[in-house]
C-alpha cells in the first residue's frame, strides 16, 4: 500500500560536449532525505526531447562505449530530417526512442537497489543545450 510520493526537480549542467553524466549520488542523496527506510520505486525521468536516462557501468571505459556505439547508430550528419542546431542536431531527437528518457528503480529498506556495477546516468548528445532538468520521484 502506497505510504507516499516525494518528487524533486534537479538543474543539472551536461556541458558543451555529449556526455554520460552519472547521476547516481544524487538518487541516492533524494532517497536519504525523503524514503525514510520505506521500500518503494524511485522514477527518473528528464523532460528534453534529445536526452535520455541509462542504468550502465561507469569509470571503466562503458560511458565511453555506450557513446561511440550511439554515434554508429546515430551518426551527427546531415542526413536528418530535423535540421536546427548544430550539424547532426536531428540524431539528438532520435536518441530517446534509444535510450528512454525515464527508469524506474527499486528502493527497498529506503535505499536504491542497484547491482554492483550500476550507475544511473543521464545521456546527452546534445551539445546545442547543456542546461537540463531531472526529476526524481519516490513513490513508497
Amino acid at each position: 500500500m502506497s505510504q507516499g510520493f516525494e518528487t524533486r526537480t534537479l538543474d543539472i549542467t551536461t556541458g558543451v560536449a555529449e556526455t554520460v553524466y552519472d547521476l547516481t549520488a544524487e538518487c541516492v542523496s533524494f532517497l536519504a532525505e525523503v524514503a525514510d527506510g520505506r521500500d518503494g520505486l524511485l522514477n527518473v525521468f528528464t523532460p528534453h526531447a534529445t536526452m535520455g536516462v541509462a542504468l550502465i557501468e561507469t569509470g571503466s571505459g562503458s560511458d565511453d562505449d555506450l557513446l561511440a556505439a550511439l554515434h554508429h547508430l546515430l551518426p551527427a550528419d546531415e542526413r536528418w530530417q530535423h535540421r536546427h542546431g548544430s550539424r547532426g542536431h536531428g540524431r539528438d531527437h532520435v536518441l530517446p526512442a534509444f535510450v528512454a528518457p525515464h527508469a524506474t528503480l527499486p528502493v527497498i529498506g529506503g535505499e536504491l537497489a542497484l547491482g554492483t556495477w550500476q550507475s544511473v546516468c543521464l545521456v546527452d548528445t546534445n551539445k546545442d543545450n547543456r542546461e537540463r532538468q531531472v526529476r526524481l520521484s519516490l513513490l513508497s
